[in-house]
């Protein structure tokens, strides 16, 4: 039993196992489009919620469909060669070694600090969308070790990705987001928030129902199919869960994916800033989508991960 204030600041939960619906729940709160307050929320069943960086998960998937159709680079590609506009830094022979893979391990070895406030304007990602050009402030910082050795929290990596799609199929991310991936699923509603350049943002920008993003946590559970049509390669969903480096409080990271295990499950992950969560758990057949409004707190894990434990792995059981 849950005491009271041990799930402070829930918003939605959604859970389905085997395809049906477990348990739903909707609150209310105070919310926030990135940093624009909303006001008190009375949370539904269709409310769009930000989803932060579980974004980053949403654009792994897109990045395998886009490669299956042969529009992105493999991830074994040099990443510079995608982005001629900038000689100088493919003149450097330590930034020459990038690669997509990189990019999609948070491995690139570059400067990057996301961990102040993200209304610090000196947050590597803030920075990012006040800088002139984003893709050239991403790939310009300053290079601390070779690519590859060490996972660190970039959204630039991902941001990188997002141009790659949208370069490679002539589209923006949210357009071939809803071709490719939301209208298969079925998922009418969302909004995708842009910087002021009108560029969506791969890393954090997403804003989905709960329901919706526990649909994407099925697809995954059924390694890219839904309703009896591919959507996503399997071998691409295999190889994107694949643990290759570790986190820095421990957990394993895939291409935009965390991999963890909790209670002796395997958990699949999708994280984002206040308590964004997307669980994929394999041995149960189980999905969790969950939207909360501790954002930026320094607890603001505990949360899920007490929902979670406490409620939903116990009724498993």
């Amino acid at each position: 039993m849950l005491k009271a204030g041990e799930v402070g600041g829930l918003h939605a939960l959604a859970v389905v196992r085997g395809g049906q619906s477990l348990l739903e729940y909707y609150g209310a709160g105070e919310d926030f489009a990135w940093g624009d307050s909303l006001g008190v929320v009375e949370f539904g069943p269709e409310t769009l919620h930000d989803i932060r960086s579980v974004t980053k998960s949403v654009t792994a998937l897109l990045y395998g469909i886009a490669l299956s159709e042969g529009l992105v680079p493999p991830p074994a590609e040099p990443l510079l060669q995608r982005f001629p506009q900038y000689p100088d830094l493919a003149a450097d022979d330590q930034r020459a070694r990038l690669t997509v893979e990189h990019a999609l391990t948070m491995s690139l070895g570059l400067e990057w600090r996301e961990d102040l406030p993200y209304n610090n304007p000196t947050n590597a990602e803030i920075a990012m969308e006040l800088a002139p050009d984003r893709y050239r402030y991403i790939l310009e910082r300053s290079v601390l070790e070779p690519p590859g050795v060490r996972w660190t929290y970039c959204g630039g990596a991902t941001a990188l990705l997002g141009r790659l799609i949208a370069a490679g199929t002539g589209r923006s991310l949210p357009q071939y987001a809803q071709a490719v991936l939301f209208a298969p699923l079925s998922i009418g509603s969302y909004e995708w928030l842009t910087g002021a350049d009108g560029v969506a943002s791969a890393a954090s920008g997403l804003r989905l129902a709960p329901r919706d993003l526990a649909r994407i946590g099925e697809l995954v559970l059924a390694e890219g199919a839904w309703d009896g049509q591919r959507i996503v390669p399997a071998d691409w969903i295999r190889t994107m869960l694949q643990p290759r480096l570790q986190t820095s409080w421990g957990a394993q990271y895939g291409y935009q994916w965390y991999i963890e295990s909790i209670d002796g499950h395997c958990v699949y992950a999708g994280m984002g800033n206040g308590g964004q969560r997307l669980f994929v758990l394999p041995d149960l057949d189980l999905t969790m989508a969950i939207t909360a409004g501790n954002y930026d707190g320094p607890d603001q894990w505990r949360t899920p991960l007490t929902v979670l434990e406490r409620v939903i792995l116990p009724a498993m059981a």
